[in-house]
């Protein structure tokens, strides 16, 4: 029940603000994009949680959750195939921007490092196999295919004004997306009352919004998604 009322409440932050927003600039605003944003996080949520423990656990002896990040992936890419999304528009493609990847090593650098530095302030105790394995392959797979994937695309479709800054043009989506993705890990229900971690939040808003701007200048999901799995077990090779 604490995982069910921590997504409501989310939900109803996304709503709250998205429609706070919108009523603001009635031009650029999609309802109908913000509720299908709301729907895609719920879905996700569902099966991330193995449909909040409905589903059977298949893995009784894992140490980490691969059925409920395999689960949640296999959904999102369903909602990908879908004939008005696509996996292009949502930058599940190899190919590059052309001169994209010059621009993008600061970036690049500046993300590793922001987690090599992590690693030196919380070390992380000698890992199993399975914890480096699943580091290196699921939290980038499934979370950057959703978040800075098909949330952002949805989010992107829900505001349409733009802004150009630092070589790509931002919208609200850049923000909602990562402040979802902040929120997922630093938001929570228990004990009868809401908890919020403002350092958590930071720690996963920023590099997120790094990884925003890397999909958006590269047109490509492919280097927020190795970046965040280096990211994720950099702390077990430092």
């Amino acid at each position: 029940m604490d995982a069910i009322i921590s997504i409501v409440g989310i939900v109803g932050l996304i709503l709250f603000f998205g429609v706070l927003i919108g009523f603001f600039d009635r031009k650029n605003f999609s309802p109908v994009w913000l509720l299908s944003a709301v729907l895609f996080v719920v879905l996700n949520d569902f099966f991330l949680t193995r449909g909040y423990g409905i589903l059977p656990r298949l893995l009784p002896l894992s140490e980490w959750n691969w059925q409920g990040k395999v689960l949640a992936l296999i959904v999102t890419l369903l909602l990908v195939a879908l004939p008005y999304i696509g996996r292009r528009q949502i930058g599940l493609v190899l190919r590059q921007k052309k001169g994209s990847l010059g621009a993008a090593i600061p970036v690049t650098v500046a993300y590793i490092a922001f987690f090599v530095a992590l690693a030196f302030v919380f070390p992380s105790e000698n890992a199993s196999v399975e914890t480096i394995a699943f580091q290196l392959t699921m939290p980038g797979l499934e979370e950057e295919i959703f978040y800075r994937g098909l949330l952002l695309f949805a989010f992107d479709r829900a505001f349409t004004g733009r802004t150009r800054f630092l070589g790509v043009d931002w919208g609200w989506g850049a923000f909602f997306s990562s402040a979802v993705f902040g929120l997922a890990h630093a938001f929570g229900y228990s004990d009868g009352a809401f908890s919020f971690e403002p350092m958590i939040m930071a720690l996963t808003a920023v590099p997120s919004l790094l990884a925003v701007w890397l999909r958006l200048r590269t047109g490509s999901l492919v280097l927020p998604i190795l970046l965040h799995n280096a990211g994720n077990s950099i702390s077990y090779f430092v």
